[in-house]
């Protein structure tokens, strides 16, 4: 038996809480994986995986056997790296996630790393804030750009590298402006938005929590007339409609070429909210997630990044 195979299939199951999604992410089939988990059981002696008609989680033991599997993988991943390049010039994969509200800057981080470094191969997802704090915790992810005011929450295991601050907008189709690609409005408070048909962020996003507070901070209720869990689907909504909705100015950014849209800075209250990038405080670096962290601390990086997140109007500086 290849343990080191074994280890990362258990790692895969860990993280897609599903035999077949597992296997298919380790480009093996179904049974293999199982009898490859079956096999690292007798190597340790202990059932490792509840089973039942699915996956059913982990046994205690299997939750020590994951642990020390999650280490050892990124201890692989370290030596590995460290071996086949230097620090002038780092080679290997490097797992970024961001909150999905984000995922423009990270897009935009993620290119210019690679640009610096084409070794490196950046992977971005878009994930939750809780899968993103699961991800650092576990090690599946190298570095996360999101909330870090939910960090405290944390007990200290993280640590952030600030970046920028969302500012919100209201972004709305203005056939007035047609031809003339995305104009920033006059402001607008949250109880005269809230009075518009909006596409909001379904419930269990944090970004929706934030702007919901933000509505009742103004004494208005919302009754949305669209939700959707996509960041995407928020700004084709506007695109493609008569709804209107909140973005953070990342997204504003994001959809700049369109003609006849209008984005008005939302006011009463301001809403601003720090985003960052975190990464696991007692985990060893690599030599690509050290590339990433100095070009997350980059003057030139650190302005644009600004420059694209939501400080588009004099206002809200």
């Amino acid at each position: 038996m290849n343990l080191l195979a074994s280890l990362r299939y258990l790692v895969a199951l860990h993280e897609h809480r599903h035999f077949g999604r597992a296997a298919q992410a380790c480009h093996i089939t179904q049974p293999a994986l199982s009898n490859a988990l079956r096999a690292l059981e007798k190597e340790f002696g202990v059932v490792v995986v509840r089973r039942g008609r699915s996956f059913e989680g982990f046994t205690p033991e299997g939750e020590r056997v994951l642990a020390s599997a999650q280490r050892m993988l990124h201890e692989h991943q370290v030596l590995q790296q460290d071996l086949s390049s230097d620090a002038a010039h780092p080679r290997g994969t490097l797992r970024l996630g961001a909150v999905p509200t984000a995922m423009p800057i990270l897009a935009r981080f993620a290119a210019q790393l690679q640009a610096r470094h084409p070794g490196i191969v950046p992977v971005a997802l878009s994930m939750s804030s809780q899968a993103i704090e699961a991800g650092l915790e576990s090690i599946s992810l190298d570095l996360a750009l999101g909330y870090t005011e939910r960090m405290p929450a944390r007990g200290g295991q993280l640590r952030a590298w600030p970046q920028y601050v969302e500012h919100y907008f209201l972004l709305r189709r203005a056939d007035s402006l047609q031809g003339r690609g995305l104009q920033i409005g006059q402001p607008i408070g949250w109880a005269e938005a809230a009075a518009q048909p909006l596409c909001l962020l379904t419930p269990e996003m944090h970004n929706r929590s934030l702007v919901d507070g933000a509505f009742r901070s103004a004494g208005a209720t919302v009754l949305p007339a669209m939700e959707t869990d996509s960041v995407l689907t928020l700004a084709l909504s506007v695109v493609a409609g008569n709804l209107c909705s909140v973005l953070p100015g990342a997204l504003v950014d994001a959809v700049r070429g369109h003609d006849g849209l209008e984005a008005l800075p939302l006011v009463g209250p301001v809403l601003t909210t720090p985003i960052g990038f975190m990464s696991h405080r007692q985990v060893q670096p690599t030599r690509a997630l050290d590339a990433a962290l100095a070009l997350a601390q980059d003057t030139d990086w650190l302005q644009h990044a600004t420059a694209h997140s939501g400080l588009l109007t004099a206002s809200q500086r």
